[in-house]
């Protein structure tokens, strides 16, 4: 057994989802069919990378034909980036529907070669989620693809897709590693049903969390049911910024949350109606902290955390309102993972819906 209590077996994956990395290179991935965390030692020895770019056109065109299946059945869930060898590591499903499988790949950072990452004899552990939905739990989920699922929905003037699902797989939306323990924002079984949970790692059996309520501009009322769809770390691990459909973003004090009692985040930007978070994540340049937002509705947001401290609870229906933002010209990101102290990863769709690779330097956003 390790001193992280991985012992070799296998991380039976039922769904992909989800992927972040905790320390010595252990990769976590939540599975919301199974309502667990496998922790994953993924044996990555590639040399430390530098501050180069890293760009792969056609990532599901590749990814498909390393699978041996089209394009369109590649659903990429999630992405991140290993700590020191840089390599990407892709959470992947294969197929839809009931014969869907899950598949985790790694994209060399020196030469764009696709393995597949095994999970069946490495060492591995796992943590079950007590209190997710059950299966059998109907209240849906609704979230706005931006794929072909769904059904079509009018707004005003426009027509939108609109993607209900079992409230299930949203068990886990996002998660990641602060001070010695896991972060998993989600839905759980409860009445007011979003939620953040806090797993210690090495796994022990034991978790905390809290219930959350926020004030959500756009609908002009406060929410409990409505879960996270991408959170950071923020002030050191103190807090974490968080974001959701149509789209508030919040803070949240993390002590609040594990005191167990429901807590009220505090409003500070919202993105727009009728728009859905894609991915967040939080970069440093020139001594200053920005958070980015991909998003459906819009090009690439970014926000400048000193600006979100300034700013006053946002606790009125008004639009555009909160902290000052720059929209970017670079639409179709779907995913982003901090590759290093240079570059921001992003995982984006060109107008023809084919997804690429690309670095963006941090100097340039």
């Amino acid at each position: 057994m390790s001193e992280y209590g991985l012992e070799v077996g296998t991380a039976d994956l039922r769904a992909a989802g989800p992927i972040a990395f905790g320390p010595a290179g252990i990769l976590f991935l939540a599975d919301n069919a199974a309502a667990k965390v496998f922790a994953v030692d993924v044996a990555d020895d590639g040399p430390a990378a530098g501050a180069d770019p890293f760009d792969l056109d056609d990532i599901d065109v590749r990814i498909g034909s390393f699978l041996g299946c089209d394009a369109a059945d590649v659903a990429i869930r999630d992405l991140t980036v290993h700590p020191v060898s840089h390599n990407v590591y892709v959470s992947v499903q294969r197929g839809r529907g009931d014969s869907a499988q899950p598949v985790l790949v790694r994209l060399d950072q020196l030469d764009g070669s696709i393995t597949e990452v095994p999970l069946t004899g490495v060492p591995v552990a796992e943590a079950s989620i007590a209190d997710a939905p059950g299966a059998d739990d109907e209240r849906l989920d609704v979230t706005l693809p931006v794929g072909d699922e769904g059904e079509d929905v009018i707004y005003g003037d426009r027509t939108y897709r609109v993607l209900r699902s079992p409230i299930r797989t949203s068990t886990v939306t996002d998660m990641a590693y602060v001070d010695g323990a896991l972060l998993l924002a989600g839905l759980s079984n409860e009445e007011f049903s979003s939620k953040v949970r806090r797993i210690p790692f090495p796994f022990t059996g034991d978790h905390d969390g809290g219930n959350l309520e926020i004030f959500h501009v756009s609908h002009g009322k406060w929410e409990t049911a409505a879960p996270i769809r991408a959170f950071v770390p923020y002030q050191g691990g103190r807090s974490v910024l968080a974001t959701y459909t149509c789209t508030p973003v919040v803070q949240f004090s993390l002590a609040e949350i594990l005191s167990g009692d429901k807590t009220v985040g505090r409003t500070v930007a919202e993105l727009g109606a009728m728009n859905q978070p894609l991915d967040m994540i939080s970069y440093r340049y020139d001594g200053d902290e920005y958070l980015l937002v991909a998003n459906s509705a819009h090009g690439l947001v970014k926000i400048a955390c000193r600006d979100i401290d300034d700013q006053a609870p946002l606790t009125e229906p008004t639009e555009p309102i909160g902290v000052t933002r720059k929209t970017e010209e670079l639409r179709g990101v779907r995913r982003l993972a901090n590759l290093n102290d240079n570059y921001v990863l992003a995982l984006r769709a060109d107008d023809d819906g084919r997804q690429h690779v690309r670095s963006l330097k941090t100097s340039a956003l």
